[in-house]
């Protein structure tokens, strides 16, 4: 379905309010800038903003891109014959080829990068949300395989998974400030996925495995 006229503008209104936020928050630290000061450089109100950023924190990390969901919704969109495992590695795969600006792959993220570490509310929301992506597998995982309420392998393959795409961002993270180019970091990465997936072993490779028959769905 085509993009309205309506759905557009809020777009754009909501894609310039997080880009004058970054450029503020990289210039003058997250904590060093106001919500009213966001809003007026971005020449919208107060509650125009909160109406597209519920907290100060969502302008860095947008809930639509930094989603407690995304592991869990990666595995329930998985191909028949896939296991849980081996869709998230495929999903990180595709993205870091993409250059996925979600992962930080672009030029000029080392700066927002060091804007993020010295915000310990960011730093706190990063470690929450990789708590919350954990929970949300696990009882995917749960669902799908029908597995018992003491069963203990959903939570262990969540957080494994979960550690493992912790591990990503990690490394990310670790070379752009080191000052590594996008290209650098990618083919770092790539690397890091392939030495996962050649350790990958029973039963965590063929966990969870979707069906043939079986439909991919979005929860």
């Amino acid at each position: 379905m085509a993009e309205g006229l309506r759905e557009r503008k809020k777009r754009e209104t909501r894609q310039r309010i997080h880009r004058v936020a970054i450029a503020l928050f990289v210039e003058r630290g997250f904590d060093g800038v106001t919500i009213a000061e966001v809003a007026a450089a971005a020449e919208v109100s107060v509650n125009t903003l909160y109406n597209y950023f519920e907290a100060k924190e969502d302008l860095v990390l947008p809930p639509d891109q930094a989603s407690p969901r995304r592991l869990a919704d990666i595995v329930r969109e998985r191909a028949p014959g896939e296991s849980a495992a081996l869709a998230v590695l495929a999903r990180l795969r595709v993205e870091v080829e993409l250059r996925d600006r979600s992962l930080g792959l672009t030029e000029g993220f080392g700066r927002v990068f060091a804007m993020m570490r010295a915000a310990p509310t960011l730093t706190a929301r990063l470690e929450d949300l990789g708590r919350e992506m954990t929970d949300a597998l696990a009882e995917v995982l749960a669902e799908e395989t029908g597995a018992a309420p003491d069963d203990p392998l959903p939570r262990v393959v969540a957080t494994q998974l979960g550690a493992f795409h912790s591990l990503v961002f990690a490394e990310i993270g670790r070379r752009t400030e080191a000052g590594e180019g996008p290209d650098a970091i990618a083919a770092a990465v790539i690397g890091l996925l392939d030495a996962f997936e050649g350790m990958l072993g029973e039963p965590l490779a063929t966990y969870a495995v979707r069906g043939k028959g079986e439909q991919t769905c979005s929860g």
